[in-house]
């Protein structure tokens, strides 16, 4: 049986490289790649995906339909986790956020989790604001692969 953690793993080598599946409006699928980290929910402390996106398109959909699938791979081997999403940014307020400089420390944690590194944490603070980029937890319901 697979786990979150193999399945996160699959990607290690590629900077935590995940492609992020969502449903539009219309019922068709909208896939993107992104860089996709295993922690801790900041709420429940709960294993969770988190990754860090901007945009219409990703984030309506998810707003809309909180259901995706995340799959991960190395070369001919894959794993996918599926789950809901919750949101939490700057047009996505949480309880949990209100707490200063929360969502700038854990856009951070959420890019080191997924291996990023930066040389200047200052511009990556003013660019993640600028871009008003939302964090995204997705707690797995069903994780699956071909391993």
């Amino acid at each position: 049986m697979t786990t979150i953690d193999d399945a996160v793993a699959l990607a290690n080598a590629d900077n935590g490289l995940a492609v992020i599946s969502t449903v539009r409006a219309d019922g068709t699928v909208q896939a993107s790649l992104v860089n996709v980290g295993l922690l801790a929910h900041p709420v429940t402390g709960e294993d969770a995906l988190a990754f860090v996106t901007y945009g219409k398109v990703k984030l309506a959909n998810l707003r809309a339909r909180p259901q995706l699938a995340v799959t991960f791979r190395d070369g001919w081997l894959w794993a996918t986790v599926e789950g809901r999403a919750e949101l939490a940014g700057p047009d996505d307020p949480q309880s949990w956020l209100a707490v200063p400089d929360r969502l700038r420390l854990l856009l951070r944690e959420i890019f080191a989790s997924a291996g990023g590194t930066h040389d200047d944490w200052d511009e990556y603070d003013r660019a993640m604001a600028q871009q008003r980029r939302t964090a995204v937890f997705v707690e797995p319901t069903r994780v699956y692969s071909n391993g």
